[in-house]
This record gives structure tokens, sequence and C-alpha cells, in this order.
């Protein structure tokens, strides 16, 4: 059963208190091959302000580790889990909440991003891996292309969510941080925080 946390990340922002919870479904992570890119899907997911993830195909435990070292440093509330079964996470899902499949291949963002965004259920974001099964397709409320061009899963991604949040992941606070950047307009400054933002 999914554990749904309200992010945190927009504090005092009242766009949270309509919008719904969004986790991310990594599909097939290879982690020989793929260690680089679930890590940044992974990242990115939590920076633009999903709640959580999930991923199936090889477990990864580096993976893992990497994951909650972020959020300990970082803050937040993100949480990270792995699945033998994609189906079973999709239909769990789907039970209470929408799936939004990204995808080349799907209508345009730009066309359903209003529609997604106003049915104010919960949602499920599948990212493919490196071969996307066909009952995807079909078990997803939306497939949802992020340009109908090729590029990276981690771009789509960020792309979808800032649509989604309509740009305002971008102001994200995130609670129980040891570290912060300070903004700079040259340089780098990261402050210790130790107790909070």
């Amino acid at each position: 059963m999914y554990c749904h946390y309200r992010t945190s990340f927009l504090r005092g922002n009242p766009i949270l208190s309509v919008i719904m919870v969004v986790r991310v479904l990594r599909l097939g992570h290879r982690p020989e091959r793929d260690k680089r890119v679930t890590t940044h899907l992974i990242l990115a997911a939590r920076a633009f302000g999903a709640s959580g993830a999930v991923y199936t195909g090889k477990r990864d435990e580096v993976l893992e580790e990497t994951i909650s070292d972020v959020v300990s440093e970082w803050g937040g509330s993100f949480d990270l889990r792995f699945s033998d079964s994609w189906r079973s996470e999709v239909r769990e899902w789907g039970a209470s909440g929408r799936v939004v499949h990204l995808t080349m291949y799907g209508l345009p963002l730009q066309d359903v991003v209003s529609e997604i965004r106003n049915c104010r259920s919960d949602l499920l974001v599948v990212v493919g891996g490196a071969k996307v099964p066909g009952e995807v397709y079909g078990l997803a409320d939306w497939n949802v292309a992020v340009t109908s061009q090729p590029h990276s899963e981690v771009s789509a991604l960020a792309v979808f969510l800032h649509e989604l949040w309509e740009g305002r992941g971008l102001e994200g606070v995130y609670e129980g941080a040891r570290l912060r950047v300070v903004p700079q307009a040259r340089g780098k400054r990261v402050e210790d925080v130790s107790g909070g933002v």
C-alpha cells in the first residue's frame, strides 16, 4: 500500500492545498547501465516536487542509499523504494489515483496538462526504462509527450513536473535540511542550517 505524503516543498504556497500527491515509477532499472540516469531521474523527481518514487527492474541498494543521503542532507520527506512488479504498482495506484505515462508517442503535454492538473487526484508518473511494455499505454489515464522527439526521461520528467506545478517547483523550500545553497551571482556558497529551514 502506498503511503501518501503531502509535499512540503512549497511551504506557505496554497497550490499544494489543492494539488495532488505525485509519485514517480521508474520502469526497468538496470544498475550496471542506468545508475546515473536513474539517480538523476529520482533527484529531478525530488527537486521538482514529487513526494517519492518507486523503481522496478533490479534492486539497487547504492541508489537507495544515495537518495537517502541526499534527503538527509538537503531535507524533505521524499522516499524511494523498490518493487518487483510495475504492474501491481500501476494497478494499486489506479484504484485511488490517476496514472500519467511519459512517452514521446503520447498527447502533447501542452494540450493535456491543464486537464491533469485539474483532475485533483493523486498522480503516479510512469517513466520508462530500456523497453516499456505495451500494457503500460493501456493502463495509463494519460500518455503524455514532452515533445515528440527523442530525449532524456530526466528532461521529460523535469519539464512535466515544472508544468504541472506551474513553475512553482523552482521556489522549493525543504523542511529538515542540513544544507542550503545561498544563491550567488558568482561563486558557490552552501550553508549548514542544521536544524531545518
